[in-house]
């Protein structure tokens, strides 16, 4: 008997070939647009992870200036004791590099560029875990002595010497020539949407001598030897930051310490947040889907009135019936719902790298997808198939 209901059910959908394909049509959407909406967000929720993990591993950024409101205001810059001071006072550091940065013209032969110059210590490379390509970092002597030498980004060797190699050219920074003794390995995009190749890097204390002309510096970066001791260095950073700035108990510092991973919380925090209201709002479109599907079975159920009222009267029970049109919900919901999810992941794989990310494949989603327009066919056609087996058989067989 359940057999025969449920090929009772799928000639029905059969016989009616191009109106259960439109009804169907609602669901693959609403599918569909979940599954893509979903996809793409978690593809770009681990770019900005990626990208901030690229930044460097168990990274403190310290920065002048307070950050209790909006941007950082205030606080005199670092000088070279408070490096030193943080390299010998602090335990579980694996590398301390401070930073100078200047956006200046580059000039080389007839072309120029204007990029950001910065000025740092070979520590720079290991704390952000940033290879050379080509070529060398800095050697102690040229650190020491301040020489002219710089290390400059895949943007900036393809914005001045093309296909060229680089390695022991001279370029212009401003009014200072630099030879170039390094290439960086890509790192592309920022988290921060800044492009990281775009950079030439040269020693702190030519920096400070050729390019900005004061001994300030404007970051320290601090990069702990592992995840367990990068809260003690943010803590122990702050103690000693704050007894060399003479900031007493209560008062506010005037400087901050960044932890990358509170950044990358935020920021996937946001992300995910954005994804899920996407995702909602497309899967309105799974609720009209199944209002269409309620309103096609209801049609269905006037159209056959004769025929559920003589199936009513030879014997069928209300329950056959019932089933009868729940099957036909459910198979045109489900059908639906795996079309939608082919769809949606088509369309995901073909997004994600037009704009990009990763594509991430989640399979919660395919089975929270596939599950949903299930019992949207179930509860959506629940009423029209109420409505069938409660008909009397009487006034059905009557009904023209």
């Amino acid at each position: 008997m359940l057999l025969e209901t449920f090929l009772l059910s799928f000639r029905e959908i059969r016989r009616n070939l191009m109106r259960s394909i439109l009804t169907m049509l609602g669901i693959v959407i609403g599918v569909a647009a979940v599954i893509a909406m979903v996809t793409l967000g978690g593809g770009a929720q681990q770019k900005v992870s990626n990208d901030i993990s690229g930044l460097g591993k168990n990274l403190l950024m310290v920065m002048p200036g307070s950050q209790q409101r909006g941007p950082s205001t205030g606080g005199a810059a670092f000088k070279a004791g408070d490096v030193q001071a943080l390299q010998r006072g602090i335990t579980g550091l694996a590398a301390v590099a401070p930073m100078a940065t200047s956006s200046t013209r580059a000039v080389y032969g007839n072309t120029n560029w204007t990029t950001t110059v910065s000025g740092t210590t070979n520590a720079y490379f290991k704390a952000r875990q940033w290879d050379i390509a080509k070529g060398r970092s800095f050697d102690e002597a040229e650190e020491r002595a301040g020489r002219t030498v710089c290390l400059i980004g895949a943007t900036v060797r393809d914005k001045l010497f093309g296909q060229q190699d680089p390695i022991g050219a001279r370029l212009r920074l401003g009014t200072t020539s630099c030879e170039v003794v390094g290439l960086l390995a890509g790192k592309g995009s920022s988290g921060f949407g800044t492009d990281q190749d775009d950079t030439v890097i040269m020693p702190l204390l030519a920096f400070q001598r050729r390019i900005s002309g004061v001994d300030d510096i404007s970051l320290i970066f601090l990069s702990a030897s592992s995840d367990a001791s990068i809260d003690k260095v943010k803590a122990g950073a702050e103690a000693l930051l704050r007894q060399r700035r003479h900031i007493v108990q209560g008062k506010t510092d005037d400087f901050h310490v960044q932890d990358m991973r509170e950044i990358a919380t935020l920021v996937e925090g946001t992300t995910a947040l954005l994804t899920a209201f996407l995702g909602a709002v497309a899967a309105i479109s799974l609720v009209v889907g199944g209002i269409g599907i309620m309103n096609i079975m209801l049609v269905s159920v006037t159209e056959r009135t004769r025929e559920i009222g003589i199936r009513l009267a030879i014997g069928a029970f209300e329950r056959e019936v019932l089933l009868q049109f729940l099957v036909e919900a459910g198979s045109l919901s489900l059908a639906g719902g795996v079309i939608g999810i082919i769809i949606g992941l088509t369309i995901s794989a073909i997004a994600a790298p037009m704009v990009g990310i990763p594509f991430v494949l989640n399979i919660w989603i395919i089975g929270i997808a596939f599950v949903f327009s299930a019992a949207v066919g179930v509860v959506f056609g629940y009423f029209p198939a109420r409505n069938a087996a409660r008909l009397d058989p009487i006034e059905a067989l009557r009904y023209e």
